[in-house]
């Protein structure tokens, strides 16, 4: 009976995976997504060019127009690229920092901008004040390195808007060698094969101005441009089939499908918890094993897509930290029956998934190759995904804690759950431990191969082993018996921001350190801090309820140190 509730649960989340039917049904403008781009160190689809293009410029990968026009990425992408409207004045280009903003004299609440605003505004002279800064050698600011990520939105559509020479055409003999614009071949190929191009790309131009909807002329010029420039050189030119792999990885969005599972998997747990008849909860892990099988295969087609491990940007790490949690989650609840590990790990894997499919702007998807300092060092490979994983475990500690919180502020009656999922939260934080701390260590054998060091007192090794202490030593204080389940449960709820601080802080919000590759930009700081200030008000909320300082007795409260239940959890 419980192998047939698994599998009805699998059969659930798999109806999931493969609606809309139309991701599996091929377009007519296919070949048109198909067409090979060489940008950015490596060979790919016109379609992935377009999603990336627009999520870098719009912050979204559709966009309407000022005249109530409604686009999609490939749509946006084709109006940019073959040049039908006045893209100087359309309010198309993302600029969410405020203070920034105020200093340029721009309205502060719109959110986009037109080209012609940007550059009419003061910002070139920010950028050369920055610059300045940046050939001293002196550090930027948060505002400097917000302008710098302005100006390349603004570099990025001017290399965008009407651009005749994008790569389209490879290189004669060499794989690695530049691919030239269609206009360019000449000095590749002989005349008559460059005239042909030059024709099919012209009326390719004609055929999307005339008549953008017109997918199937599109598809078929699209077509014969593509046959052509595989037949100019065979060996170099990409397969179609990896082409369209790469397509029809993003067309099934696997990311997302997965937070959905993740959402269903939790509203099933849930109403299992809540009603006792409700026999279903093989179904809800069924459920939830769908979703990490999809989750991971979206993560393993991204390496197979990219040729590497993940080991670049914050994005992803935030989709490899979500896998954690649910795979970690999974673990234990198939050794503790707990129910509860699913719960605490579906709405942080759910959140992860979301901002990450939500922000391009913040969380950058590229694919992109390695700088070099990343390049060829197996202890990389594993230092990175180890440490992120510990924040996965600690991540889920942090559900559990809230859970367990929640439980002394609605339910402190229920000492037996509470000290079962004291138990069960100080496991997980003895694994978040084990992984920090092995990721740490491998970190310093890839710093002594990459920097000729261990350990230096970068920015981000100082910060993880600041996390490493913030859960280290309530551990050993648990040993001891200077804490019990509620001290653990506050401690793995506040000690988490030293592990948000060297994740996020240290990129986002410092800027500064050796693992300059890992930076971003972008107006998050202000909601983190307010997601960190919500949750450190409902922790003292639940303290003072738990310490009873604001109640007049004469019955001195219950401390952490002489918590009853400690004995039993040890």
């Amino acid at each position: 009976m419980r192998i047939i509730k698994f599998i009805i649960g699998l059969v659930l989340g798999i109806s999931i995976l493969v609606l809309p039917i139309s991701n599996f049904q091929p377009s007519p403008i296919e070949p048109l997504k198909d067409l090979a781009v060489q940008l950015e160190g490596r060979k790919k689809p016109l379609d992935t060019v377009a999603r990336e293009t627009v999520a870098q410029l719009h912050g979204r990968t559709s966009y309407e127009t000022s005249d109530g026009i409604k686009l999609n990425y490939l749509d946006t992408y084709l109006s940019l690229w073959l040049n039908n409207r006045n893209w100087n004045e359309e309010p198309f280009i993302l600029f969410s920092y405020r203070p920034l903003k105020e200093q340029l004299g721009l309205d502060p609440e719109r959110k986009y901008f037109s080209f012609s605003e940007l550059i009419q505004s003061p910002l070139r002279d920010v950028l050369v004040a920055t610059k300045e800064k940046q050939v001293a050698g002196i550090d930027l600011n948060r505002d400097e390195r917000e302008a710098l990520t302005i100006e390349d939105r603004l570099a990025l559509t001017v290399e965008t808007v009407g651009n005749d020479n994008l790569p389209l055409v490879p290189h004669p003999t060499d794989i690695k060698g530049n691919w030239v614009g269609i206009p360019e071949a000449e000095q590749y190929y002989n005349a008559d094969s460059v005239q042909s191009l030059i024709a099919d790309y012209d009326n390719l131009k004609q055929t999307y101005r005339n008549n953008p909807q017109d997918q199937i002329s599109l598809g078929n010029i699209a077509g014969e441009l593509q046959t052509k420039l595989d037949n100019l050189s065979p060996s170099i030119y990409p397969d179609t089939a990896t082409l369209a792999r790469e397509v029809r990885f993003y067309g099934l969005h696997p990311f997302a499908k997965a937070w959905m599972i993740y959402a269903l998997g939790f509203l099933i747990m849930l109403l299992v918890l809540l009603f006792k008849s409700l026999d279903f909860y093989w179904g809800a892990v069924g459920i939830f094993s769908t979703g990490l099988l999809i989750h991971g295969y979206g993560f393993l087609e991204r390496m197979q897509i990219a040729g590497r491990p993940p080991v670049t940007n914050m994005y992803e790490s935030v989709i490899w930290v979500s896998f954690g949690i649910t795979a970690i989650a999974l673990l234990f609840e198939c050794i503790y029956r707990a129910k509860y590990y699913l719960l605490a790990a579906a709405p942080l894997s759910i959140v992860c998934l979301i901002l990450a499919d939500s922000l391009p702007a913040i969380l950058d998807p590229t694919i992109k190759p390695l700088v070099p300092v990343l390049r060829d060092n197996f202890w990389l490979s594993i230092h990175v995904p180890t440490i992120t994983l510990s924040y996965a475990a600690f991540a889920l500690a942090l559900g559990l804690g809230h859970i367990i919180l929640g439980h002394y502020l609605f339910a402190p009656q229920a000492k037996a759950r509470i000290r079962s999922l004291g138990k069960w939260n100080y496991g997980v934080l003895q694994v978040g431990v084990l992984l920090l701390t092995t990721g740490i260590i491998l970190g310093g054998i890839w710093a002594h191969y990459a920097w000729g060091r261990f350990w230096g007192w970068d920015t981000k090794e100082t910060w993880a082993l600041i996390a490493l202490m913030c859960y280290v030593v309530p551990l050993h204080g648990r040993l001891v018996g200077w804490l019990a389940d509620f001290g653990m449960a506050v401690t793995s709820v506040v000690a988490f921001n030293a592990v948000l601080m060297a994740w996020y802080g240290v990129n986002f919000v410092l800027g500064t350190g050796l693992h300059s590759y890992g930076f971003g930009t972008g107006d998050s700081v202000f909601a983190v801090a307010a997601f960190v200030g919500l949750d450190l008000l409902f922790v003292i909320i639940t303290t003072t309820k738990y310490k009873g300082w604001f109640k007049s007795s004469n019955k001195a409260p219950v401390t952490i140190e002489n918590e009853p239940e400690l004995v039993t959890n040890r």
